[in-house]
């Protein structure tokens, strides 16, 4: 009985076929980018971030774009709920002054 040898390109232990592919990273990045403009929605911002973390496992040619995916999507979560807290934080205390004194 033999073993099958996967086919390898000449000097190297990849196989065939294989090749350094950044599909996952663009695309998170380029979520990432239109996150900016579509961030209110949290599909565009989650998707960013899941796809970028599926470049990083799957694809280590796109690190740089998965991280800026990623980086991008957290921020345009984070805007939002930020805004929220400091908004109540400050209008909430404005507003019972507003009763006491108006």
């Amino acid at each position: 009985m033999s073993t099958a040898q996967p086919i390898t390109h000449q000097g190297t232990a990849e196989p065939v076929g294989a090749t350094d592919t950044k599909t996952f990273g663009i695309v998170s990045l380029v979520l990432g980018v239109a996150s900016i403009v579509a961030g209110h929605t949290f599909l565009v911002p989650i998707a960013a971030i899941v796809l970028g973390v599926i470049g990083l496992r799957r694809e280590p040619a796109s690190r740089t774009f998965s991280i800026w995916g990623i980086v991008l999507g957290s921020v345009m979560i984070a805007l939002p709920v930020l805004l929220i807290a400091f908004g109540i934080a400050v209008l909430v205390p404005l507003a019972a002054l507003a009763v006491l004194f108006g």
